[in-house]
C-alpha cells in the first residue's frame, strides 16, 4: 500500500510541481564561502558566530533599555541529559542543534517544530569521558557533525539524510571528537580528544562535497621533524595534545588558528623537554596544514592546563599602531596577546587575570613562563597550585565586542588546586594519566571569602579590566555579546541565565531555567524578530568540578540533568 506522503509527491509529479524534498532543497539557502566570510547579521552560520571568533551578534533590536522584558518565546526538549553545550546554529530560518550522544535536531526558528533528527548508533562497549558534542557546521546543502566515535558525518540539511560518513580515527585507541567542526574553503577541518588516552593529537581537513580525507597535521612532530627532539624517547607516539575546541580562521591570509591541550601523561618529569606543540596555539595554511607559526603558552605542562580555545583575531590599536592580535584568556590564567604574522606568531604581552602563583616571570622577548618548582607536581609529590586544573577559565569562550573594545571573560578566581603524581603504565584505549582521579583536590584559596566565579570585562586597547561581576559559586558560561550593548551568559549553579550590560556589567535580566546553562548562546533574526537562544543542561566537567568542590566544602549541590533549547524574545506589540 502506497503512503500518502508518496502519493501526494506522485501527484506534484503529475501537474508539473516539484516533490516535497525537492521544494524543501530549492528552498534551503546554501552555505557559501562568501557567506561564512560576511554572514548576515540575521543568521548565526558557525560556532562563534564568525571566524574571527568573536561570540558578537551586530543584531540591536534587544537593548539595555529593553532587555528587562525579554521573554521565552518557545523551548525544546531534548529528551536528553548530560551536557548540553553546542550553540544553536541558524540559517534562514532553519535552526541546527546537537545533543550528547550525537543527536541532531532541525528545527523551525520561529516555532521550534522539529523538522528531523538524526541519531548516531554509537558503539555499545564506546567509553565516553566526556558525553557531550559542541555544534555543527554548515557548508553547501550539508550539516556536518563531529562524533565521539571519531566519525566525521555529512547531513542533508533538508532532510537528515547521511550523505556521507568518513572515519576519522578508531576510537579503540582513545580517540574521539566532541568539537563542532569548522567549514572553510571547500573543506571541513576537525581536531581529535584523547589526551588522556595516550593518544597523539592532530587537525585533519576533508572534502566538504565527497568526505574524501585531506590534508592531516599532527600536534606532535614526528621522528625527525622539528621540534620532536622536545618529546624524550618515543613519548611522541602517546604524548597526547588534543584538539578538542573548534578553530577561528583569517581568510585574508587564509591561516587556520587552533588551540591544543595538555600532553600525557599528566606529569611533565615524565616526559622531560618542552613537548611541542602542547598548550600551544598553531596557525596552519588551510589549503596544506602546513605550519606557519605556533606559540606554546607554557611548556612541559603537568597541570592540565589545555589551552585549546582558538583565539579571537582582533586588530587593536597600540601606541598609535594597529596590531592584527590574536588574544586568549588561557586555562593558565595569563591573558595572552599575540601577533599574527603572514609566516609567525608572535609575542605581544600577557597579564593574568586571576590568581596564579606558577609563573614567576614571563620573558618579555618570547612570552616563556619560568616555573615555581614548588608548584610542579611528581611523581610520588603532592603539588598545590593556582589556578586549579580547571584553569582560570576552561574551554566556555569569551567574546568580544567591536562597539565597546571589551573582551568579556568567564572566569574563576582564587580557585587552586594539588595533583599528586603516580606512575603510568600506557595501554592502548586506557586511561593514561599519571594521576588518580579520586586523589585530585579543587579548593578556594583564603581570599576567595565570598565569590569563585566571575564575569570580567578586558580593554583590549589599553590592556586593562575595566569591571568585574562576581558570584558565590564556580562560572562555566559559554558568553555572547551583542550589538545592543548586552553581554549573556549562564554557567552558574544557580541555573539562571543573565544579560548584562556591556558597558557596565550591571545584571539587567535574569531567566531560571532547568538546568544549569553551559551551552553557548547565539542569536538570531527571523521576520523581524530577535532571538537569544541557548541550551540548558548542566553535565560533564562543569558537573565534576562542582562535585570536587562539594567534596572540598563539605556540602552536596544539586543541579537538575535534562536538555531544553530555550529561545527569547520581546513581547510581540
Amino acid at each position: 500500500m502506497r503512503s500518502p506522503l508518496l502519493i501526494l509527491s506522485l501527484l506534484l509529479l503529475l501537474q508539473g510541481g516539484l516533490p516535497l524534498m525537492a521544494a524543501e532543497k530549492a528552498s534551503y539557502p546554501a552555505v557559501t564561502d562568501a557567506r561564512l566570510i560576511a554572514p548576515e547579521a540575521r543568521n548565526w552560520l558557525m560556532y562563534r558566530g564568525t571566524y574571527n571568533g568573536w561570540g558578537y551578534s551586530p543584531l540591536a533590536k534587544i537593548t539595555t533599555a529593553n532587555v528587562a522584558k525579554l521573554r521565552p518565546a518557545w523551548t525544546f526538549s531534548t529528551g536528553m541529559t548530560e551536557a548540553h553545550q553546542s550553540p544553536p546554529i541558524v540559517n534562514e530560518g532553519r535552526m541546527f542543534i546537537t545533543t550528547p550522544q550525537n543527536r541532531v535536531i532541525a528545527l523551525d526558528a520561529r516555532t521550534g517544530e522539529q523538522l528531523w533528527r538524526y541519531q548516531r548508533e554509537l558503539p555499545d562497549e564506546l567509553f565516553q569521558l566526556h558525553p557531550t558534542n559542541r555544534g555543527v557546521a554548515l557548508y553547501g546543502d550539508k550539516v556536518y557533525l563531529a562524533t565521539v566515535d571519531a566519525y566525521l558525518i555529512a547531513l542533508d540539511a533538508t532532510s537528515g539524510a547521511v550523505v556521507w560518513e568518513q572515519k576519522v580515527e578508531d576510537y579503540r585507541g582513545g580517540y574521539y571528537m566532541t568539537l563542532a567542526p569548522l567549514a572553510a574553503d571547500g573543506k571541513v577541518i576537525v581536531g581529535v580528544s584523547g589526551g588522556e588516552f595516550g593518544t597523539r593529537g592532530f587537525i585533519q581537513a576533508f572534502d566538504a562535497e565527497t568526505g574524501k580525507p585531506g590534508w592531516k597535521t599532527y600536534t606532535i612532530p614526528g621522528a625527525g621533524e622539528p621540534g620532536n627532539d622536545s618529546w624524550p624517547g618515543d613519548s611522541w607516539k602517546r604524548g597526547g595534545v588534543p584538539a578538542w575546541v573548534t578553530g577561528s580562521y583569517d581568510p585574508i591570509t587564509q591561516t587556520v588558528y587552533w588551540g591544543t591541550g595538555n600532553a600525557g601523561q599528566w606529569i611533565g618529569t615524565e616526559r622531560p623537554g618542552d613537548n611541542l606543540y602542547s598548550s600551544s596555539v598553531l596557525g596552519l595554511d588551510v589549503k596544506t596544514g602546513k605550519l606557519r607559526g605556533y606559540h606554546q603558552y607554557h611548556w612541559n605542562d603537568s597541570w592540565d592546563w589545555d589551552e585549546v580555545s582558538a583565539p579571537l583575531l582582533v586588530d587593536i590599536r597600540r601606541n598609535g599602531k594597529v596590531i592584527k592580535a590574536l588574544v586568549h584568556a588561557g586555562r593558565d590564567g595569563y591573558l595572552w596577546f599575540l601577533e599574527r604574522k603572514p609566516d609567525a606568531i608572535g609575542f605581544i604581552g600577557a597579564r593574568p587575570y586571576v590568581r596564579q602563583n606558577v609563573f614567576t616571570s614571563i620573558d618579555p622577548m618570547t612570552g616563556r613562563p619560568t616555573y615555581d618548582e614548588t608548584k610542579v607536581p611528581r611523581i610520588g609529590k603532592r603539588a598545590e597550585f593556582c589556578p586549579s586544573m580547571w584553569g582560570g577559565k576552561d574551554w566556555p569562550p569569551e567574546a568580544y565586542n567591536p562597539q565597546t573594545g571589551l573582551l568579556y571573560i568567564p572566569a574563576n578566581e582564587n580557585l587552586c588546586g594539588a595533583i599528586t603524581g603516580e606512575p603510568a603504565k600506557y595501554k592502548r584505549g586506557e586511561l593514561y594519566m599519571g594521576v588518580s582521579l579520586a586523589k585530585l583536590e579543587v579548593f578556594t584559596h583564603p581570599d576567595a571569602k565570598d565569590h569563585i566565579g566571575e564575569l570580567q570585562a578586558w580593554d583590549l586597547a589599553k590592556g586593562e579590566k575595566v569591571w568585574t561581576v562576581k558570584f558565590p559559586f564556580h562560572n562555566w558560561g559559554p558568553i555572547l555579546t551583542t550589538g545592543g550593548g548586552l553581554v549573556f551568559s549562564g554557567g552558574t549553579n544557580d541555573r539562571n541565565f543573565r544579560a548584562f550590560d556591556a558597558k557596565t556589567g550591571k545584571i539587567l535580566w535574569k531567566q531560571r531555567t532547568n538546568s544549569g546553562v553551559v551551552g553557548v548562546p547565539t542569536s538570531y533574526e527571523v521576520d523581524g524578530v530577535q532571538y537569544v537562544a541557548v541550551q540548558s543542561g548542566w553535565g560533564v566537567d562543569a558537573q565534576r568540578k562542582q562535585e570536587y568542590l562539594d567534596k572540598s566544602f563539605g556540602i552536596k549541590t544539586a543541579v537538575p540533568q535534562g536538555g531544553v533549547l530555550w529561545v527569547f524574545a520581546l513581547p510581540s506589540k
